[in-house]
């Protein structure tokens, strides 16, 4: 494969930046003039809009800034990756992470774009979700797949350890997940009842599906919500996950929602935000969603202006040690209503409507996911 000596980052065709190699580990980005007069800036903390050379850390994202960081497939994709990089007689640890991006071109998630692109080639996409569920397994279990091109052409570059691939719908595109090793035989039908009782609490949800199959209880779908159509046309939306916005590693839990909702009020400067934070936090601690780390919350932002964006990943799950990955108040193993409580005080949440807030979700949740929660 061949090096990447710069990488060009575009947002919706227009130039943003210029990305290069910086004392072989590091990487180097210097925005462009033309994005410094009528751009933002894609990552607000570590990246202001302002001219100069910066450059990035070692950790936690081995010499990249958080927000290209986001672009990079992690968990299964990043298998699918290393098996393609392995089939063109490639050794994957010797790829550069500017390689990877190169290889993420304009497919990755949100709406930055790496140019020049290593291309592999496209697939024709397959819409048999037991057939490729099958083929999904086999990897898993290191088997070789005969679909290993089409899931690398379908799997896009979105994070997580569960298998994936995107599919095209007439009203839109939709990312489907598969089982991974060890998941329930109704995890597909778990996910979607969590987003229906999210939704019911008032949790702002993507669109979901639970997509038919023969050999399960369906597939879990949502469309993608850093896509929206206008007019007929399909427009990418930037997207940084509080891991990327933060330069903290998901990896390590290290969060607190504390400091989520500061970082969404320095964003956003919007209460409603907060609340929908808020909300959020509560539905995760009584409805046993202890994966909450910082990669499990993303922010949009359009043309400067952001706002907290739909939650995802939502379904019952422990994390280090069995407890939260973003603490409540510094409480991870069993918070309760004082904790959340504290954490609403320093977000400016009325003690009376944080609590009647609480008391709702957790009727709803005791109501609709009951079998789960024994």
């Amino acid at each position: 494969m061949e090096t990447a000596d710069k990488l060009e980052v575009y947002y919706g065709g227009s130039h943003i930046g210029t990305m290069a190699p910086f004392r072989r580990y590091l990487t180097a980005f210097e925005y462009s003039a033309d994005w410094i007069r009528n751009g933002f800036s894609i990552s607000p903390f570590s990246l202001p809009l302002t001219p100069g050379v910066k450059i990035a850390k070692m950790d936690p994202f081995d010499g990249l800034f958080g927000v290209f960081a986001d672009s990079l497939p992690d968990g299964w994709n990043r298998l699918l990756v290393d098996r393609m990089l392995r089939k063109a007689g490639e050794n994957p640890e010797q790829i550069t992470s500017l390689q990877r991006l190169s290889i993420v071109g304009d497919s990755g998630m949100g709406a930055l774009e790496y140019r020049p692109v290593h291309q592999w080639g496209s697939m024709e996409a397959v819409q048999d979700l037991d057939r490729l569920a099958a083929e999904c397994k086999k990897i898993l279990q290191s088997e070789d797949s005969d679909d290993l091109d089409v899931l690398f052409a379908m799997g896009g570059s979105s994070g997580g350890a569960r298998p994936k691939v995107l599919i095209k719908l007439d009203d839109g595109e939709w990312l489907v997940k598969f089982p991974s090793s060890g998941d329930p035989k109704d995890i597909g039908l778990m996910e979607y009842k969590y987003n229906l009782c999210a939704k019911a609490c008032g949790i702002e949800i993507p669109e979901v599906r639970l997509f038919p199959s023969a050999f399960c209880f369906g597939y879990f779908g949502s469309r993608r919500f850093d896509r929206e159509l206008n007019n007929g046309r399909e427009r990418k939306l930037h997207m940084a996950s509080a891991s990327a916005l933060l330069e903290v590693s998901h990896r390590v839990p290290a969060l607190d929602y504390t400091s989520l909702m500061s970082l969404t009020w320095q964003l956003t400067r919007r209460a409603e935000e907060m609340e929908k934070l808020f909300l959020l936090m509560c539905f995760n601690i009584f409805a046993h969603n202890r994966d909450d780390h910082s990669n499990n919350f993303s922010f949009l932002c359009d043309m400067g202006k952001w706002r907290l964006a739909p939650a995802y990943d939502l379904t019952y799950s422990n994390s280090i040690g069995g407890e939260h990955a973003t603490t409540v108040a510094g409480e991870g193993r069993s918070p309760g209503f004082s904790d959340i409580v504290k954490v609403a005080k320093k977000a400016g949440i009325r003690e009376p409507k944080a609590r009647k807030i609480a008391e709702c979700v957790q009727e709803n949740v005791n109501m609709q996911l009951s079998a789960y929660l024994k």
